[in-house]
């Protein structure tokens, strides 16, 4: 039993016998952290008891109090800020607790028996891996990781966008100007070279539309298709009466859109398009070859970024039973079909919008696949909760999906979640997929880790290392670095990336506790005649007040893995493993280990060091980063 459970237990009594709290009366008990300003370890907040007591918040704080000094050792003293009970804890508590460390430190928390799916990654086949795929690879295998240790059953899954207008941009792009490049011929990894055609692409229709697009800005353009003439027309119409400039803008590029669908390049791909969803032989081939490719790239980059998946799915196939729904949902009434034969779902009575599920030709879009790969991942695992981790630009699509299945009568829908997360910018300002100036994660990768050679080699520590040590300890140094800088920072919140800053072994960095662990590892080595189990401490030992704040993180263990994961936020994680490693480096400064005397003495401060080891061990491996043993 840890030791707020034994205080809770005691104060649970105290209500019962002082006030005559029933069993069907009695509040939740909870203990805070007591805050610094005050003194105490443990802090009760009375005031939801003091209609029960019917005394004043100091008066029930008080008999509490006393009630929990009489009737347990685990506390030595209490005092009563207004209706704040604040308990400090008997020092012989915080060196019996270390003997338990090992039963939950490092380990499982009890299952849930809760099935749940991590989906993330979700790449799409039409380019490399990118410095925004990178937050969320590692935001989505660190939430995986996170939840398993909390103790629920994890399937971590990929959706692999591998159809669609974007993959058929580069298709046509490498069709008509590769002349036959290959990944071996160009010396590519085979996602890159299927990322500059989509780049090719974008340059090509810009070249033939930029022309037209200013005349229609100007009100200048007419297309052969009444629709599109109609629907320029009204669009113009509308622009030429705005005030805003946020209205001006998207309505400037929905003009620049229009024209762009026109042009012969997206006719060409619109019909690319097509063919594939009929089965044409000769797009097929093409698709599967340039697939081949990028898969062989994508696995590249996640061996080296150090994510994995238990389960893939294609929406080549899911997309079909996608289409089923829309039918389903047409017979049930939930969607509707406009005159062009389009399929949508009018949500305006839940604050949204009307949104397309089916074009009118019969190809699907986004969301036509999204609802299909909701059926087939909860009918294959029967998911209690199947979360979705993809960046905050599509918060609108989720709100949408989860209501469309929610109105289909899907069971499973109430458990859908959108792990939301902001865009990640670098010093240079934003990066831009048309333009191709996206950073590339295998270039960031390559760029972490001879960053990490560098510094590691300017402070010297690599004396005594073969080629594959420094080669080990490079690769991890340049993960922590990227990983721990990622994850540190709130998942909602947009951040900036400086793979400069990220590599620090003094600064809030996953060097800097990596460097910890091996600090901690290097006075174990030392200790040679040490062995566990530790002897008994004398429960009148005298801790220093560095001793206690490590007992007391390595306590917090457990429950902050819980709030965590309750919370899908792996940055809560980053921030108890930093807390740790700064109250450990602080015991070292301020007490002996190896030099202590006392032999009872010295054998606990090595037992603290060995908890506090594996606790910074297992809350990194959490975010996906593995220690080394020495640097």
């Amino acid at each position: 039993m840890k030791i707020e459970d034994g205080i809770i237990a005691v104060i649970s009594q105290a209500l019962t016998d002082l006030y005559a709290v029933g069993a069907s009366e009695m509040p939740e008990i909870k203990l805070e952290k007591t805050k610094p300003i005050f003194e105490g370890d443990f802090t009760f907040v009375v005031f939801p008891v003091v209609r029960s007591s019917k005394k004043s918040p100091e008066e029930t704080a008080n008999d509490i109090g006393n009630y929990v000094l009489q009737h347990t050792t685990k506390v030595s003293s209490f005092n009563v800020i207004k209706g704040f009970l604040n308990l400090v804890v008997n020092s012989a508590e915080w060196i019996q607790s270390t003997t338990a460390f090992d039963t939950f430190v490092g380990k499982n928390l009890a299952a849930k028996n809760q099935k749940v799916m991590v989906e993330y990654s979700s790449p799409n086949t039409n380019k490399p891996l990118h410095l925004g795929h990178i937050r969320n690879n590692l935001l989505g295998y660190s939430l995986a990781q996170l939840l398993i240790k909390a103790g629920y059953d994890v399937v971590m899954a990929n959706l692999i966008n591998d159809r669609g207008i974007h993959i058929c941009k580069s298709m046509l792009a490498w069709q008509r100007f590769g002349q036959g490049e290959t990944p071996q011929s160009s010396g590519m990894k085979g996602d890159h070279l299927v990322g500059k055609y989509y780049v090719v692409f974008e340059n090509k229709i810009r070249e033939q539309t930029s022309p037209e697009i200013e005349k229609a800005l100007q009100g200048q353009w007419s297309s052969a298709d009444a629709n599109i003439q109609k629907r320029y027309e009204d669009t113009l119409n509308k622009l030429q009466a705005a005030k805003e400039d946020k209205q001006i803008s998207k309505l400037q590029d929905d003009i620049k859109e229009l024209v762009r669908n026109q042009a012969e390049l997206m006719q060409a791909c619109q019909a690319m398009l097509r063919d594939w969803e009929a089965g044409n032989e000769e797009v097929l081939s093409l698709w599967n070859t340039m697939n081949s490719w990028v898969y062989e790239g994508f696995e590249s980059t996640y061996s080296r970024l150090g994510v994995k998946f238990d389960q893939y799915y294609y929406e080549s196939n899911t997309y079909k039973l996608g289409k089923d729904i829309v039918q389903e949902g047409l017979q049930k009434g939930v969607f509707f079909q406009k005159e062009d034969g389009s399929v949508w779902i009018d949500l305006s009575s839940d604050g949204l919008d009307e949104k397309l599920v089916q074009r009118g030709d019969g190809t699907s879009v986004y969301i036509t696949q999204d609802m299909g790969t909701a059926d087939l991942k909860a009918n294959q695992f029967g998911l209690n909760k199947s979360i979705y981790v993809v960046g905050n630009e599509q918060d609108y699509h989720f709100k949408v999906l989860f209501l469309i299945m929610q109105k289909m009568g899907r069971s499973y829908a109430e458990g859908m979640y959108h792990a939301s997360y902001g865009m990640v910018d670098l010093p240079s300002g934003k990066m831009k997929s048309r333009e191709g100036t996206v950073v590339d994660a295998d270039d960031l990768l390559e760029e972490m880790y001879q960053t990490a050679k560098s510094k590691t080699e300017e402070l010297g520590k690599t004396e005594g290392m073969d080629d594959a040590e420094l080669h080990n300890l490079y690769h991890r140094l340049s993960l922590a670095a990227l990983k721990f800088f990622i994850l540190k920072v709130d998942p909602k919140k947009r951040m900036l990336f400086n793979p400069q800053e990220s590599i620090d072994f003094q600064g809030d960095t996953g060097p800097f506790v990596m460097y910890t662990y091996t600090r901690i590892r290097s006075i174990l080595r030392q200790a040679e005649s040490w062995t566990r189990p530790m002897e008994a401490a004398p429960s009148d030992m005298v801790l220093s007040s560095g001793e206690v704040q490590v007992i007391k993180l390595l306590n917090e263990y457990e429950v902050t893995i819980e709030n965590a994961a309750r919370e899908y936020n792996p940055a809560a994680i980053c921030q108890y493993a930093l807390d740790l490693a700064k109250a450990y480096n602080r015991l070292y400064n301020e007490v002996s280990i190896l030099k202590e005397t006392n032999e009872v003495i010295k054998k606990f401060r090595l037992e603290l060091a060995e908890s506090t080891a594996t606790c910074i061990k297992s809350t990194l491996s959490i975010l996906g980063i593995e220690v080394v043993e020495r640097m």
